[in-house]
């Protein structure tokens, strides 16, 4: 197919996409549960089978989903770490779409018939309850390959051997602090056909990953140019893609990074899609057979250079000194426990200060004409909560101030309330230091331009008010432990 009407085909595939979306998964900390009447629905539908294949160390059964009866095996496995789901999205998208009957019939028909499909959506469902990435006993099943302690690892090696798969996709979450090298933008994939030792010898084995990979790559630089990275070819011995690809099973490693305004992967759930539907695609007619390896070699690399947002150039006075200072602040997700999707709070902190100029930011703030000090707390003191009904949060951080002080603080780590809350007597964590607990001011003379409360960056001279995103000290480690939940008890479970 010439690649102009194929990018055509993409784009109409692409189109059609909201067809094949699976809506019962609609964030990224679904759960088991959530996905066992997907798996219900699947296997009443002809031409496929859901096989239970086993159960992860709490009891949680875990299913291999096989569609197809072409000669060519292709196993593809999510969430191994439980906290990257997004692939696992994307192949209930892909199952939908293979169990359809519409326009695409010919492009069904022509996968089906020359591959099997074998898909294990949720290798690690105990990890997944806790959206964590290791097993509840500490263990990360991506490092288990030689030791097969797991019973989930001896699991995947098991279904691998039986199937005697000839390709097989292991499907990830990366940070999205990576670009695609020195794209000023955050990546959105990485691939890596893992190496087989630490001179990253080129097998044949390995050599269809790479061509495959390639083959991908020129399909993705027609929807999202310079967002595409190599993952590190670094040898792994104890990794499950390197070892695979050493028993005899062309792998490609798939890596969704982040992407501003799409918090919970959706869009990169679509690109996933269409990733696992392009590889099955190329698979069943050949068409990999004829890329140049060089094009793998031609993926810029993943490089570690992305922050949530950067202050280029504030001014900061200390002892009579005045420097200049790009500040870098991240967010990260502290996990509560929960169902919804709504277990978690954003823990905003300075992430780093001084010359960044060779890293970016997912937002970028000219400061070179502001000065930047900590915040402060409001010297008023209020009961409780209830207290703050008449506060103008917005006049307050316009004072100076990023926390109020309350006698009796609420039982939890976060708040809806704008401003940091602090007990009665104690301090706000702040300052530019690296590590530091991101509540800052930007001042233009005596105007506060800017404010950052928990890592939440708001145009104060605009008008705006913080979203809410703040923080509740004291926070000792037990207060902490207190609402880091265990996952509540599914009543399925046996």
């Amino acid at each position: 197919m010439p690649e102009s009407t194929h990018n055509a085909f993409v784009v109409r595939l692409l189109n059609r996409y909201e067809h094949y979306r699976e809506p019962a998964l609609v964030h990224r900390r679904f759960r088991h549960r959530d996905i066992l009447p997907l798996l219900e629905k699947l296997r009443a539908l002809p031409g496929v089978a859901v096989h239970g294949e086993g159960r992860s160390t709490e009891g949680r059964d875990i299913f291999r989903i096989e569609a197809g009866h072409g000669a060519t095996p292709v196993l593809m496995w999510s969430q191994m770490h439980g906290d990257e789901p997004t692939a696992t999205m994307a192949l209930f998208d892909l199952l939908n779409f293979l169990t359809a009957d519409d326009e695409w019939n010919g492009l069904r028909m022509l996968i089906l018939d020359a591959v099997t499909l074998h898909v294990i959506p949720m290798l690690n469902p105990d990890a997944a309850e806790r959206f964590q990435r290791h097993t509840p006993w500490g263990v990360d099943l991506n490092r288990d390959a030689l030791r097969l302690q797991a019973p989930e690892s001896r699991l995947l090696k098991r279904v691998r051997d039986e199937l005697g798969a000839e390709f097989g996709f292991n499907l990830h979450d990366q940070s999205t602090r990576y670009s695609a090298g020195t794209s000023p933008e955050s990546t959105i994939i990485a691939f890596l056909a893992p190496p087989v030792d630490a001179e990253s010898s080129v097998t044949a084995v390995r050599r269809r990953s790479m061509q495959l990979i390639a083959a991908l790559n020129q399909v993705l630089q027609t929807m999202i140019p310079d967002r595409v990275a190599a993952y590190s070819d670094e040898f792994e011995p104890r990794a499950f893609g390197d070892n695979i690809q050493k028993w005899g099973t062309s792998t490609i490693l798939v890596e969704s990074g982040g992407l501003a305004g799409d918090p919970e992967k959706q869009h990169i759930r679509k690109i996933n899609f269409l990733i696992l539907l392009e590889s099955l695609r190329q698979i069943a007619t050949k068409a990999y057979e004829t890329v140049d390896i060089a094009g793998y070699y031609d993926i810029p690399p993943n490089l570690f250079r992305m922050y949530d947002t950067i202050f280029r150039g504030a001014g900061y006075h200390y002892r009579e000194q005045r420097f200049e200072l790009d500040i870098a602040i991240n967010r990260d997700e502290i996990e509560t426990g929960g169902a919804g999707g709504k277990g978690f709070y954003l823990h905003g902190t300075v992430a780093d200060t001084g010359d960044l100029s060779t890293f970016c930011g997912y937002q970028e703030l000219d400061a070179s004409e502001l000065t930047v000090v900590p915040g402060k707390i409001c010297p008023d003191s209020f009961s409780d909560l209830s207290d703050l009904g008449n506060t103008d949060p917005l006049a307050l951080i316009r004072r100076g101030y990023t926390a109020v002080s309350l006698d009796r603080i609420p039982d939890k780590l976060h708040t809806d309330y704008p401003l940091n809350i602090v007990k009665t007597g104690s301090v706000q964590p702040t300052g530019t230091m690296p590590g530091t607990d991101a509540n800052l001011l930007f001042y233009r003379g005596d105007d506060v331009v800017y404010s950052v409360i928990n890592g939440t960056v708001t145009d104060v001279a605009a008008g705006q008010c913080p979203d809410g995103n703040a923080l509740v000290y004291p926070q000792s480690s037990d207060d902490r432990q207190r609402y880091l939940a265990e996952p509540e008890e599914d009543p399925r479970m046996p």
